[in-house]
C-alpha cells in the first residue's frame, strides 16, 4: 500500500486518479481549493484537505509522509503551470517527497525531432497556447532534483467514458494514430507510474 497525494483531485482527471489508487488499496490525500465543495471524494482511504498546487508553503505542509504525488490541476491562466512546477519542486523536497507524476498535454509531444505538435499551424491559437503553457514546466522540472514524469495524453481530447483498461507509454513524440483517450486509462497510467515508476525525468506519451 502507498501513500499518494494528489493535487487537483477535484478535476475530471483527479477525481478517477483518487478512485483508481483507492480501488487498488492506497491511501490518498486528495488536495482542492474548497473540501466544501467536493464531498463526493470522501471515502475510505481518502483523507480531502484545501491546498492549492501553486503554494510551496502549503504543499510542505501537507506532502510528508507520502510515497509520491500525482499532479492533475490545470488552469488556463497563463503562468500556471511553471508556478506549480515552481512549487512543486519545492514543496516537495522540503516535505521529503521525491516522486511526482504530472498530467502533461499531447501538443508539447513532438510530430519530428525538435518541432513540438503545438507548433503546427493548424492547431487553434488558444490550444496552442495552453499547451506551450503546459510545457513551460519542463524546464522547471528538469532543473530539479525531483524524480519525475509528465505523461502527455493525445492531441484530440479526452473521453470520459468507462475506458478501455488499458494504455501503452510512448516516448516524447506523438504515438501515431492515436486520438480519444479515456480519464480512467490515464488514472491507471499515473498511479502505475506513482507506485512503479518505470520513467524517470521524462516527457512522456500515454495511449
Amino acid at each position: 500500500m502507498a501513500n499518494l497525494i494528489v493535487f487537483g483531485a477535484g478535476g475530471r482527471a483527479g477525481r478517477v486518479t483518487v478512485a483508481e489508487a483507492v480501488r487498488r488499496g492506497h491511501r490518498v490525500t486528495a488536495v482542492v481549493r474548497d473540501p466544501g465543495k467536493y464531498q463526493g471524494l470522501a471515502a475510505e482511504g481518502v483523507e480531502v484537505v484545501a491546498g492549492e498546487v501553486t503554494d510551496a508553503v502549503r504543499i510542505a505542509e501537507l506532502a510528508p509522509g507520502h510515497d509520491a504525488a500525482i499532479n492533475t490541476a490545470a488552469a488556463f491562466e497563463e503562468d500556471h503551470f511553471v508556478a506549480a512546477a515552481r512549487a512543486l519542486t519545492t514543496g516537495l523536497a522540503t516535505a521529503g517527497v521525491d516522486r511526482l507524476v504530472a498530467v502533461g498535454i499531447g501538443g508539447s509531444l513532438e510530430v519530428a525531432p525538435g518541432v513540438a505538435a503545438h507548433d503546427e499551424p493548424s492547431l487553434p491559437e488558444e490550444a496552442r497556447a495552453f499547451s506551450r503553457n503546459h510545457a513551460a514546466q519542463l524546464p522547471i522540472l528538469q532543473a530539479s532534483d525531483l524524480d519525475w514524469v509528465v505523461l502527455a495524453p493525445p492531441l484530440v481530447y479526452l473521453d470520459e467514458g468507462p475506458g478501455t483498461g488499458t494504455y501503452r507509454l510512448g516516448t516524447a513524440q506523438v504515438i501515431p494514430g492515436a486520438d480519444t483517450f479515456a480519464y480512467a486509462d490515464l488514472a491507471l497510467a499515473l498511479v502505475d507510474e506513482a507506485t512503479a515508476p518505470t520513467r524517470s525525468r521524462e516527457l512522456v506519451a500515454v495511449a
